[in-house]
């Protein structure tokens, strides 16, 4: 058995759809790319001592948002989708893109300014706007996921 069906990259793994199983890991890497973004912002020590490995995982969190929304549109044709979810579905990869280009630009910046000395107003400014793009990109994957599940389970489970 091929472990990607012939008809899309993005369609099916062992003959399960790949959408489902994606989406678990944004739900998992982004919120916690966020919060290590806001770790980042607070904690100079911990930005220092963990500062590649939250950007790791951001960047790592748009791959798989990336990967989400191209499986997501592979299933469509399949089994539909609500426009409200394919609205969230869209924005997530472009925030979590903006959240990894802010941290991966902030984490550079900081960490070639000495330990012994504060960090510049702009970049005050900067951390601040990333700690709101952090809470966007949160805040749109618990929509896309609690619309893609309603969706999904509306009306289907017992009461």
């Amino acid at each position: 058995m091929p472990l990607l069906t012939e008809s899309s990259l993005f369609d099916s793994v062992f003959g399960l759809p790949l959408h489902p199983l994606a989406v678990h890991a944004v739900v998992v890497l982004v919120p916690l790319a966020a919060l290590g973004a806001v770790v980042m912002v607070v904690s100079r020590r911990l930005a220092r001592r963990y500062g590649g490995l939250i950007v790791a995982a951001c960047v790592a969190s748009f791959i798989a948002s990336i990967v989400a929304k191209e499986a997501g549109e592979s299933l469509v044709s399949r089994v539909g989708v609500t426009a409200q979810h394919a609205q969230f579905g869209n924005a997530v990869p472009i925030l979590a893109l903006i959240l990894a280009l802010g941290l991966i630009g902030f984490w550079l910046v900081d960490r070639g300014i000495p330990a012994n000395r504060s960090r510049p107003w702009w970049l005050q400014v900067a951390a601040v706007a990333l700690i709101v793009i952090a809470v966007l990109a949160t805040v749109w994957v618990v929509r896309a996921g609690h619309s893609g599940a309603e969706s999904v389970w509306q009306g289907r489970t017992v009461k």
